[in-house]
């Protein structure tokens, strides 16, 4: 059974947490932690994927999270996101009703149309039909998928798809938004159209935490953390990770 904060209706989960449980013990107004997770350790067999790794999010800023492949990004993620079970430490989240999740997939289903999978996130999350369809037509038209949005998902680019799985995971205006890699692979006009819906969440008070591997894309971010190897290798505020790096650029013209 997950622990709940004394004072602050927080979920302490150690262990995955199923939905109809996390829901009962949510309650409405929720105080984030800047804390998401604190030294955390997760092991696939022998393999260490997480190493003593500690994160802050707190609401209304992007954190995020940055490393090469193995780094333990996804691992993080999926444990912030209640979806996987922790060796050691402890991750505060805010239910499962309150937290928006997007995968390293696109997390759309593909024999649905557009509003089709708008619709069903919003029965799941009990959005009101009204609200659902007056933020998805917003988000839709900003994002432009306003013309494709009676077309079969699996028939879209995978930018499309892409910034469908980005407006399914924030459709409920969650407290927590972990999205993993959201932006990889899709070409420049979807990332721009992706990085305002990012902000926009941030902007209406979500604790967002994106995994990345590029390093413009960090530098868009409040927080940063980076990571190898499943340990950390720096945390904090860009200009104060910037400014702790040893040693100097120089640029020197080439004959």
């Amino acid at each position: 059974m997950p622990l709940v904060c004394g004072r602050a209706p927080v979920v302490l989960a150690q262990h995955p947490v199923r939905p109809a449980v996390a829901d009962q013990l949510h309650r409405a107004a929720i105080d984030l932690p800047e804390h998401v997770a604190r030294d955390l350790a997760v092991r696939f067999g022998s393999r260490i994927a997480l190493d003593g790794v500690s994160l802050e999010a707190p609401a209304g800023q992007v954190t995020a999270v940055v490393g090469g492949d193995g780094a333990g990004k996804t691992t993080l993620l999926r444990c912030l996101a209640g979806v996987l079970a922790v060796d050691r430490g402890e991750v505060r989240w805010p239910g499962a009703t309150r937290t928006g999740y997007l995968a390293s997939t696109s997390g759309t289903y593909p024999d649905l149309t557009v509003d089709e999978n708008l619709d069903f996130t919003a029965a799941a999350y009990g959005v009101p039909a009204g609200v659902a369809h007056e933020r998805g037509a917003e988000y839709l038209e900003r994002t432009g998928l306003a013309s494709v949005r009676t077309r079969l998902v699996g028939d879209l680019s995978g930018g499309m798809r892409q910034k469908l799985g980005v407006l399914r995971a924030l459709l409920h205006h969650p407290d927590l938004l972990v999205l993993d890699e959201p932006t990889t692979g899709i070409d420049p006009v979807s990332r721009v159209d992706l990085w305002w819906l990012i902000a926009r969440a941030a902007a209406a008070g979500a604790a967002v935490v994106l995994a990345t591997t590029y390093l413009d894309e960090a530098e868009r971010a409040t927080r940063l953390l980076a990571l190898d190897e499943g340990r950390a290798l720096a945390e904090g505020s860009v200009d104060d990770i910037i400014g702790s790096m040893p040693g100097a650029l120089r640029v020197r013209a080439t004959p």
